[in-house]
């Protein structure tokens, strides 16, 4: 089953390693990744498009022409997605949040990549449980929250294995 990830860049260059990205996302079989770059004025775009170049077939841009919010960075990149993919599970992350919390992309997408079938596992089981539908852009899950849940119930089974 495939997963969609939007990342929202803003003048986000020096937090880029272009390189681990794209070996990553070539290991990608089913993540298609959508960046989203709210109207950057460094080189962030430029480094995007270098990356899709490599990766072409796991990658979109989409290029907001404005600074907008983080909701409205991901509606455009959720539009973009949800017309060009059939995709159940979207998730974002939000690269400038990211490094105001000390955190890294390369390490979400690492972790991505190690935890997609636990991320959509997830993700399934909180729309089963919903009493009331969301609309396409609330089911839009953030990856980093649903990551540290991951990563908390791995801690607490490894504590507590099951007899």
């Amino acid at each position: 089953m495939k997963i969609g990830i939007i990342i929202i860049f803003h003048n986000n260059e020096t937090q880029i390693d272009k390189d681990f990205l794209i070996e990553q996302i070539n290991a990608f079989e089913t993540i298609e990744l959508c960046f989203v770059d709210n109207d950057s004025k460094d080189q962030t775009l430029n480094l995007l498009q270098e990356i899709r170049e490599s990766c072409i077939s796991h990658v979109s841009i989409v290029e907001v022409k404005k600074n907008t919010s983080e909701d409205a960075a991901k509606r455009a990149g959720a539009r973009y997605m949800y017309n060009q993919f059939n995709l159940k599970h979207i998730g974002f992350v939000n690269v400038a949040e990211l490094h105001k919390k000390g955190q890294q992309l390369s390490s979400i997408i690492k972790n991505l990549s190690l935890n997609k079938i636990e991320v959509i596992d997830l993700n399934s089981r909180i729309i089963e449980e919903q009493d009331v539908k969301r609309t396409f852009f609330k089911s839009i899950f953030s990856l980093v929250d649903y990551l540290k849940n991951i990563k908390t119930n791995n801690t607490t089974n490894n504590l507590n294995p099951s007899i």
